[in-house]
Parts: C-alpha cells; structure tokens; sequence
C-alpha cells in the first residue's frame, strides 16, 4: 500500500518508518523541519517539501495520513 504521511515529527517519522518495515510505500511531507525529511530519505521513503508535489507523488486514489501537534504545542 501507497501512503503520504503529512508532518514529520517525532511521531509521524516514527509511523512511517513502523509502516516501510511493514511493506507499505512511504511519501513523507515536512512541515517544519526538512531535517526529518532528510532522515526519512536515508531510510528508503519518498520525502518531499512542497504539498504540490506531494500530491503528484501520490497513485490514485491517495491515502494520506496527518499528524498533527497535541493543543499546546508543549
């Protein structure tokens, strides 16, 4: 399975790698950091840093995941 992981915190970088050891294809977009994009890349998953693109590199029909920060951002 295709997925795009939208924010690439501690969290979300760490999904995604659980989800590539389970066989499924990774795109990972950043939101704050293109470090974590970076390390994502070393890892075999797609990393991209614009939505635009992001999208492109997505089959039909696309499944997106978004990791977003707890309330507090703490």
């Amino acid at each position: 399975m295709q997925l795009g992981m939208v924010g690439l915190g501690r969290n979300g970088a760490n999904m995604v790698r659980r989800l590539m050891k389970a066989g499924h294809e990774m795109r990972g977009l950043r939101c704050v950091s293109p470090r974590s994009v970076e390390e994502l890349v070393k890892e075999k998953a797609v990393g991209l840093l614009f939505l635009q693109d992001f999208a492109k590199k997505l089959n039909k029909p696309r499944a997106v995941w978004l990791m977003v920060p707890a309330a507090g951002g703490g």
